[in-house]
């Protein structure tokens, strides 16, 4: 496996952690911006921790794989999801099917930043 399709141990951490990375992705046109999320599914103790106030991490989580395209112009408002199209989806069952999705659609797990750094409406 090339270090492109390596996770940078960071990134890893947070998707183990439950949390979504995301990266921006080409568009169909200029009127539009496209983004690629990766979301975390839920394990059996995700509900216990969050109510005792801490966070489970776990190697078994599975993940949900967004191509998201939002009208650039209704990005930064509360209507960002109108004309949004979903371009693609994605389930992977494991770390392992994850890389295997992403090397699918061209991506390198390097490329993704934490949601919150992002312009990801989501």
């Amino acid at each position: 496996m090339t270090d492109e399709l390596v996770w940078p141990l960071e990134k890893l951490s947070a998707l183990r952690l439950g949390r979504r990375l995301a990266v921006e992705a080409p568009a169909t046109g200029s009127e539009r911006r496209a983004f690629v999320d990766i979301t975390p599914g839920a394990v059996e103790r995700d509900a216990e921790a969050l109510r005792e106030g801490w966070t489970q991490r776990s190697t078994a989580r599975s993940f949900r794989v967004e191509h998201r395209e939002y009208d650039a112009e209704l990005l930064d408002g509360f209507d960002y999801d109108v004309g949004a199209t979903l371009l693609r989806s994605a389930d992977a069952a494991n770390e392992l099917e994850l890389l295997t999705v992403l090397r699918e659609w061209q991506l390198s797990p390097h490329q993704f930043q934490y949601a919150w750094d992002t312009s990801d409406p989501q």
